[in-house]
């Protein structure tokens, strides 16, 4: 079955129990073990109720969204948290003390955060660089690497990095590869087929697709990994929640109307702001130059519904999110409503403003999720605010 198809019938489309076309939320923190649970250390049964015992340590709810995401990313395995930096955290839980952590220099800023506060703390050693050129990061592994951290298209500036030259490089070294596919979605990119070990979402964003829930989730491609994953999960216990784990799952079942629409937006929204006197760059996969979209292409099954914009002057940037008024300015993306966001003041203001002008996250980029508005309102919104930002 085709991708779009999976995501309905991808498993738990039906109850088995009642036929029901919704996975049934169970909303308790215990399970019965009955009378059949045997004291005396034999096995348990193969299968039934006593598969659960506790909900941090598994849940049907979250079983149904961790098999859909599985499938879904082509993994083995996948573990729902309770957001996308819970599960990006934990996934990096799985190396210990004096282990050396490559990761791209441009990732979203929660991410950086962690790196270099909690885990820099715990003696995690880290270290960001370009993973554009695969020669970069072979000359940055040391006998204690072992991981390599990235994301394609990157946050907030779409920067693309071939991903089956990079996990090459890092497969070489016996490295794990992690991505972050959240701007991307398993529907128009999937990290594990391109070499990733394991790929993690922020499934606030696409998958959840709402601004209704906040969630993450990891998958892996291999048991062994997942096991990693799972003894951090299920030690830290940073797990979704059943009801959370249900609107995920109906969110996934619109992923292919929403993305494609959206993405439609977004590369008007692109052309054109391209075209506008007041802003300086844009930045989007399906503009990008000649030899970074040809990279994305080749990996990916569109340019998505993410793009930024830097405009000419920082008072045009500020005045811009002030006078639109279909954009709403705000942290988080991937939702139905089109989400403006101002990086510097949110989802990177915890990197030092001088790492962040050295990156060209600058006060006068604005990143746009484009949500399932009318793309010509969207356009005569962004044309007036730009224009009243141009005469303030």
């Amino acid at each position: 079955m085709k991708l779009g198809t999976l995501l309905i019938h991808n498993g738990h489309d039906t109850d088995p129990a009642t036929g029901a076309l919704g996975t049934p939320v169970y909303q308790t923190s215990t399970f019965d073990r009955g009378p059949e649970f045997d004291l005396s250390g034999g096995p348990p049964p193969a299968a039934g109720r006593l598969d659960y015992e506790y909900s941090r340590s598994g849940n049907p709810t979250r079983k149904a969204l961790e098999d859909a995401a599985a499938l879904l990313e082509g993994g083995s395995s996948a573990y729902a948290f309770s957001s996308g930096i819970a599960a990006i955290a934990s996934t990096l839980g799985i190396f210990a003390a004096g282990d050396h952590i490559i990761s791209a220099e441009d990732i979203y800023g929660g991410s950086y955060r962690v790196l270099n506060t909690y885990f820099k703390r715990w003696g995690l050693e880290h270290t960001a660089l370009s993973v554009v050129n695969p020669d970069t990061i072979r000359a940055a592994i040391r006998p204690a690497t072992k991981a390599l951290f990235m994301e394609t298209p990157s946050n907030p500036l779409l920067k693309i990095t071939d991903l089956r030259a990079s996990c090459a490089a890092a497969q070489e070294a016996g490295l794990i590869t992690i991505v972050d596919n959240t701007f991307m979605t398993p529907f128009l990119q999937r990290p594990l087929e391109l070499g990733a070990d394991i790929v993690v979402h922020s499934a606030t964003k696409f998958l959840g697709g709402h601004s209704d829930v906040i969630a993450g989730i990891a998958v892996t491609k291999t048991p062994e990994l997942g096991k990693r994953v799972y003894a951090v999960l299920n030690g830290f216990g940073a797990v979704l929640g059943p009801w959370d784990c249900f609107l995920v799952l109906r969110g996934i079942k619109t992923l292919q109307v929403r993305i494609e629409a959206q993405q439609k937006t977004a590369s008007l929204i692109a052309d054109f702001l391209s075209r506008h006197p007041n802003v300086e760059a844009v930045y989007y996969p399906g503009m990008a130059e000649r030899a970074q979209r040809e990279i994305h292409e080749a990996q990916a099954a569109g340019p998505g519904a993410v793009l930024s914009f830097k405009t000419k002057t920082v008072d045009q940037a500020l005045s811009f999110l002030g006078k639109t008024r279909l954009a709403v300015p705000a942290v988080s993306l991937g939702g139905v409503e089109t989400i403006a966001s101002y990086p510097v003041k949110m989802s990177h203001a915890s990197i030092p403003p001088v790492e962040r002008e050295r990156l060209g996250i600058s006060k006068s980029l604005i990143r746009i999720s484009a949500g399932l508005e009318d793309a010509g309102d969207l356009i005569a919104d962004f044309d007036s605010a730009l224009n009243c930002a141009a005469t303030t």
